[in-house]
């Protein structure tokens, strides 16, 4: 009789609790999880299994909402997402799982995780695209310009000579987030375009852009010439939107040795988002400046 107890409370610990002690609701089965979530060692996943993982790590961050709490149910749901956009994966640009799968797991409606989802996007912490998901937004800075510049037009209308020391032209497959930003599939090779400026007397910024596919570049144009007057007068696509993230930060040994400085040294890193007037993303940019040569100025206006 002894044994036959303990026999059935084996049988019941092997259907609560998963991997590493992690407990995950009574509805999915040691029968459902062998066969549903692949195991860790096998490196890679693919379709329904790769949903089912990132559920289960939503999960596995003990993310949860709680029935009985007197806040409201959409309450819950909108701080519990404001922890998952937190998670590198996500912050990538990683898509977040489907509403119907999330709000199952959750065991909420689909009302209730869309006024959750509607608050982060009116918020600009999400977009939503219809027919691809949701997922975190890029956004930090945002500027539109009727007379947009690039770097050699700016540093023209400033009268400040602008000498090019390298030029590198090659198709890449692109990281992660900038195959997520372009949403394109990570083995699309995309036009890179490595530029290092300055002044004649030496350089102070180094230039890494990622061009989308849909646009045609070569990689055979004259880049002597103004990026965007390429875009526009050879492509007819008209940059008209930046979303940027500006950071401080110190210079690893390579962008050290790029910009002529010691490594650990402070630089400005800027990132960039290119959007064109369809609000399609044309061009992915990082841009490392030497701190002790470059002021970054924005001007805003308050709307009437």
């Amino acid at each position: 009789m002894k044994e036959n107890r303990m026999h059935r409370l084996s049988r019941m610990s092997e259907k609560f609790i998963g991997p590493k002690g992690f407990s995950y609701p009574a509805k999915i089965s040691s029968q459902s999880w062998h066969t549903r979530i692949p195991s860790h060692s096998t490196g890679t996943t693919t379709g329904f299994a790769q949903k089912n993982v990132i559920l289960y790590n939503i999960l596995h961050m003990n993310f949860s909402i709680d029935h009985k709490n007197h806040v409201p149910l959409h309450i819950q749901t909108e701080e519990l997402l404001r922890k998952i956009i937190r998670n590198p994966q996500y912050a990538k640009g990683k898509l977040l799982p489907n509403e119907v799968e999330l709000a199952k797991k959750l065991a909420i409606s689909r009302t209730t995780l869309r006024l959750a989802i509607n608050k982060l996007v009116y918020e600009g912490l999400l977009v939503r695209k219809k027919g691809v998901g949701t997922k975190v937004s890029n956004s930090v800075v945002s500027s539109k310009s009727a007379n947009w510049l690039s770097f050699s037009q700016e540093m023209a209308a400033r009268k400040i000579p602008i000498k090019n020391f390298e030029l590198k032209l090659s198709w890449v497959r692109p990281e992660e987030s900038v195959a997520n930003f372009f949403e394109i599939k990570a083995n699309t090779k995309v036009l890179k375009m490595e530029r290092l400026r300055g002044r004649p007397e030496g350089p102070f910024v180094y230039f890494v852009s990622y061009f989308h596919p849909r646009i045609g570049l070569t990689g055979k144009e004259e880049f002597q010439r103004p990026l965007y007057e390429i875009l526009e007068k050879d492509y007819l696509v008209v940059a008209n939107l930046s979303k940027e993230e500006i950071t401080a930060k110190a210079a690893d040994k390579f962008i050290a040795g790029k910009l002529h400085l010691i490594p650990g040294s402070p630089i400005l890193c800027r990132k960039r988002f290119v959007f064109d007037q369809g609000e399609r993303p044309i061009e992915y940019n990082l841009g490392f400046y030497r701190a002790d040569s470059f002021i970054y100025t924005i001007e805003s206006r308050r709307e009437q």
